[in-house]
C-alpha cells in the first residue's frame, strides 16, 4: 500500500510564504518524478511544479520565480517552497508521483492540503 501525505498548508497574508512537504511511504521500490497540483474552488486540478528523479524541474508559467520545488530522495519526500503568495494561489495543493511499488508502476496522488491567501 502507497500512500502520499501531504503537510504545510494553512492560511497566510499575501506576500507571505508556505513550505509545503510531501512523503511516499509503503512498499516502493523507485520513485520517478514528483509534482504539485492545484484545484482552487470551481476550477479545474492544474499543473504547478514538478520535478525528475534527477531534480531537473518545471513550472507553470504564473509560479516561475516565486515557488521552487525540490525533494530529498532519501525521504521519498518532495517540497514546495511557495514565496510571495497572492490570493490567487488560494487553492488545494496535491502531490503526485510516478513510482515503483509492489503492484507495479503507478501514478499516485496525496489527499491535498488547503492553501489560503488572504488579500
Amino acid at each position: 500500500q502507497v500512500q502520499l501525505v501531504e503537510s504545510g498548508g494553512g492560511l497566510v497574508q499575501a506576500g507571505g510564504s508556505l513550505r509545503l512537504s510531501c512523503v511516499a511511504s509503503g512498499s516502493i521500490f523507485s520513485i520517478n518524478a514528483m509534482g504539485w497540483y492545484r484545484q482552487a474552488p470551481g476550477k479545474q486540478r492544474e499543473f504547478v511544479a514538478h520535478i525528475t528523479s534527477g531534480s531537473i524541474t518545471n513550472y507553470a508559467d504564473f509560479v516561475k520565480g516565486r515557488f521552487t520545488i525540490s525533494r530529498d530522495n532519501a525521504k521519498n519526500t518532495v517540497y514546495l517552497q511557495m514565496n510571495s503568495l497572492k490570493p490567487e494561489d488560494t487553492a488545494v495543493y496535491y502531490c503526485n508521483a510516478d513510482l515503483a511499488a509492489v503492484a507495479g508502476w503507478g501514478d499516485y496522488w496525496g489527499q491535498g492540503t488547503q492553501v489560503t491567501v488572504s488579500s
